[in-house]
């Protein structure tokens, strides 16, 4: 297909998109599947008494997920975004036997080092080629559908297995589930999901203004605009590795406070479910949000929130106050999510989005391995309430950054209009709005 012949925008490409929100809703599920059983695997099954140990699975994720996470992006502009996404589903093959019937916690690790790959080449690249098919215009609306998917069937999941754990045991039944969503996902991916790459093209060339040397920045560069000197995507890059750390403490500390204070597998598994079921259905409203009023605000805003709602997991003792603060932390991240991923999109010139991708959630999802760790080792040498108090302290100190450091990015805000994305370096963004002054 010539890049004449290519057209942006949702409608136009409403086949393929609504392929890709089922396959990351796969990709999601596959996530899903650990997020009520695994810490009380990791008890139960395995005896490991000390946190730290038992977290060394979300370690294990976090760390190999984020570094795939860069190789994805890079690997999708040099090779395709279709061949990055079979592959991950073919590494995720093995998985769910792994957790099934891993004779030692070393299997439970190893099974999570390869569902780290397999979900950063997944969800990264499904990302991707969203942003591809849709264009500037509804990218937040975009980046709401992609996540939600994913987080929706995060909760499915973790809800389904913990009522398939409350009556057949921990294993091998709830990660059957994961195995059915392994092999549809790689039939999908491979006979019905197109590239997308040209759609990237096609996007670049509606923008020779900022073709030329920001178009043609090195990994390296890139890796240092998105991390360091662009305001707009450090703020972003810190607030989403803050975000996930958030993520690792609910996945592997929340389950074991919840169990400590007497509630059964079926309401830990409510209430595992009750955060990302809220946080992926408020992303259909959250991302088109953001397209109407601007990003800045709604990721300030849900990082305050989600400072706020975990702080009330560390004051409750009861399911329904750990309901409302769930609910609390679903909205708040609903808000900061798929936000976040368009000030990527806004400030990154198509020719290099991808690599910006890839870098962003780097940084983000290297803070499940951060959170494990830091919550493992102060739950280890004080207390579950105290590493809770901890995380919470460290999320609201990250809002307040986004609120000083980034700039507007959506291009038909005022804001971003009026003021130029001036980086630390004196260099200026890449927004997709008018030309900023120099």
């Amino acid at each position: 297909m010539t890049t004449a012949a290519i057209r942006l925008g949702l409608r136009a490409n409403l086949a393929q998109f609504t392929l890709l929100v089922a396959v990351n809703a796969l990709v999601g599920g596959m996530l899903g599947q650990e997020r009520t059983v695994l810490p009380l695997l990791a008890d139960d099954v395995f005896h490991l008494s000390a946190y730290t140990a038992a977290l060394t699975y979300i370690l294990a994720f976090g760390a190999t997920k984020a570094i795939t996470n860069f190789f994805a992006g890079t690997w999708s502009d040099r090779y395709g975004r279709k061949p990055v996404l079979i592959a991950g589903w073919l590494i995720a093959l093995p998985v769910p036997a792994m957790l099934a019937w891993g004779p030692t916690w070393a299997w439970i690790i190893a099974a999570n080092v390869l569902l780290g790959m397999n979900q950063g080449l997944t969800w990264s690249t499904t990302v991707i080629m969203k942003i591809d098919l849709v264009g500037p215009q509804r990218r937040g609306l975009a980046m709401g559908f992609n996540e939600a998917a994913g987080y929706v069937a995060v909760a499915a999941t973790a809800m389904a297995t913990g009522a398939i754990a409350e009556h057949a045991g921990l294993r091998p039944e709830p990660f059957l589930l994961g195995a059915a969503y392994v092999v549809l996902a790689l039939g999908l991916s491979t006979l019905a999901v197109r590239e997308t790459r040209e759609h990237a093209h096609a996007e670049a060339a509606q923008h020779p203004q900022q073709l030329g040397s920001e178009a043609e920045l090195t990994t390296g560069q890139i890796a240092r605009l998105t991390s360091l000197s662009d305001k707009a995507l450090s703020a972003a890059s810190q607030a989403g590795m803050v975000n996930n750390l958030n993520d690792a403490l609910a996945w592997g500390i929340f389950p074991l406070l919840f169990a400590a204070h007497g509630l059964s597998i079926a309401q830990i598994g409510v209430l595992a479910a009750l955060y990302p079921a809220v946080w992926g259905a408020g992303q259909m409203l959250t991302g088109w949000w953001s397209d109407h009023i601007g990003r800045k605000h709604l990721i300030t805003a849900g990082m305050l929130l989600q400072a706020a709602a975990i702080a009330l997991v560390a004051a409750g003792t009861t399911f329904s106050v750990w309901a409302t603060a769930q609910i609390l932390l679903g909205i708040g991240t609903a808000l900061v999510y798929p936000t976040l991923l368009a000030v990527i999109g806004d400030v990154a010139h198509p020719a290099w989005r991808a690599r910006a991708v890839g870098v962003y959630r780097l940084w983000r999802d290297g803070g499940f391995a951060v959170g494990a760790v830091l919550a493992g080792i102060l739950a280890d040498a004080y207390s579950l309430t105290t590493a809770i108090w901890t995380v919470a302290a460290l999320t609201a100190a990250s809002g307040l950054v986004v609120a000083i450091r980034m700039y507007e990015t959506h291009p038909h805000t005022s804001s971003a209009l009026a003021a130029a994305p001036e980086t630390d370096t004196g260099e200026t963004g890449t927004a997709q709005h008018p030309s900023p002054p120099r």
